[in-house]
């Protein structure tokens, strides 16, 4: 199995996480496509730059002409500029700023609603809108879905620390702007490394205290915390905000668990950096990829996975269906149901969940809020699986993703991603059946080649 291990010695931000995935090979014209495709005025700029003796792939955002900065140093910006302006059109700001509030926050500048900093020309964005945006972007619906959930969890957090609805989240203009660039390309980018397991390491999350536009907060900031209330954080070294609230909201979704290095055969070591060069602590976020040690029991993999089980007999059949969606949404490994005989001759349906042990609350408590059943059976269950990779192979209407399973190194399944597919036939009015005939052909000529 292949993983990638986040190292977050120096936290981690969105541009940091999208510095070492190009730093690993993701295409920058494959996040420059992206960018364009969200139609929401931005550019990338990718560089190469030194921090503390380390060589290290920075991403900046450039949003109409500006690049996008630190929050501390937007916000003394902005209040520099608040302060010019203020002096030099006192009166009629002063009349403007009666009775106008919008959102600001500290998640990527999003939050609730706060004085009019006088920045008449800058909209804001709430979740909807930013769904839609995402939405009609041109990438994957996995990717669409990855990066969604990430803006999802960003404005719960915030929901929850200025006690609102999440629906009622503003994102500032510039900060939205660059939070969906950075949420939307790592969700890309990730799914381009082509890695099955992302596991992360401690984070450090710096201290002192940073400035919002609320106000001054204590690092972590409130959101930060939020986000990451089940991860291991530490303070080290640097009084500075180093784990963002976007960085916490994309290492949250993305990653499947939290530990130590793991047990693996590093194939590449990757770098992306943060804005500031602070003396003697580098300020970088190190992605390790490799093949992971498998534990094997004979010639395959051994994890242990929770059941879920729920007998239904009164659920409306085109809720089962939403149900067994929602609960993929939420992290289930796999879901299906079995027709079944129920006590008095009703028929029913066995609702069986597989899930990581971490989801099984979650998913219980999903259960039992979108269906009509009065209880869950859960039991711990050890399973066998093949070792799992991903290639890419090009057709003549673009890359395709091959899962690749093997065992003891020989490769014994592969099929064609299924969402690349159909995002080709629909776009290329090319029958389904036929592109993944055409991605299986491409992958076994090029296996061929390669013996």
């Amino acid at each position: 199995m292949r993983i990638a291990y986040l190292e977050c010695f120096s936290g981690i931000s969105g541009d940091m996480f999208l510095g070492a995935l190009v730093d690993a090979g993701v295409s920058p014209q494959l996040l420059q496509e992206t960018v364009a495709a969200l139609g929401v005025g931005a550019k990338l700029e990718v560089s190469r730059v030194m921090r503390s003796g380390i060589s290290a792939t920075k991403v900046d955002v450039w949003v109409d002409g500006e690049k996008d900065l630190p929050r501390e140093e937007y916000w003394a910006k902005q209040e520099s500029t608040h302060s010019h302006a203020h002096h030099e059109h006192h009166t009629h700001e002063h009349e403007q700023a009666h009775g106008h509030h919008h959102s600001h926050g500290e998640g990527s500048r999003a939050g609730v609603p706060a004085p009019h900093k006088h920045e008449h020309s800058h909209s804001h964005r709430g979740l909807n809108e930013i769904r839609k945006i995402i939405s009609a972007a041109k990438i994957s619906d996995s990717a669409k879905k990855t990066a969604i959930s990430i803006f999802e969890g960003l404005g719960s957090a915030e929901a929850k620390i200025h006690d609102v609805p999440v629906e009622s989240i503003h994102f500032h203009e510039v900060g939205s702007v660059d939070a969906i660039v950075d949420i939307v390309c790592a969700a890309v980018g990730i799914e381009a490394l082509g890695v099955d397991e992302i596991v992360c390491s401690s984070l450090n999350v710096g201290g002192g205290m940073v400035k919002c536009a609320h106000g001054t907060f204590p690092v972590p900031a409130p959101a930060t915390v939020e986000l990451l209330k089940d991860a291991p954080l530490y303070s080290a070294n640097v009084q500075a905000e180093l784990v963002t609230p976007t960085g916490a909201a994309i290492v949250k979704t993305l990653a499947k668990r939290f530990g130590n290095f793991p047990e693996m055969k590093v194939e590449k070591s990757s770098y992306g950096a943060g804005s500031r060069d602070f003396p003697g602590h580098p300020n970088v976020l190190r992605i390790v990829i490799g093949e992971a040690a498998a534990k094997t029991t004979g010639r395959t993999q051994s994890d242990t996975i929770s059941v879920l089980e729920a007998n239904l007999d009164d659920l409306n059949p085109q809720v089962f269906g939403y149900v067994m969606d929602r609960l993929l949404e939420e992290g289930a490994l796999d879901v299906f149901g079995v027709p079944v005989q129920m006590k008095k001759n009703r028929p029913g349906t066995l609702l069986t969940v597989l899930c990581k042990p971490e989801d099984a609350d979650k998913l219980t408590q999903l259960v039992f809020s979108e269906t009509t059943t009065l209880g869950v059976r859960r039991r711990e269950e050890s399973r066998q699986t093949l070792a799992r990779r991903w290639e890419s192979v090009r057709t003549e209407w673009g890359e395709v993703r091959i899962k690749i399973a093997s065992m003891n190194g020989t490769v014994t399944n592969y099929a064609p991603e299924y969402e690349d597919c159909r995002r080709i036939a629909e776009e290329q009015h090319v029958p389904l059946k036929t592109v993944m005939q055409v991605a299986a052909h491409e992958y076994a000529l090029s296996s061929r080649e390669k013996h």
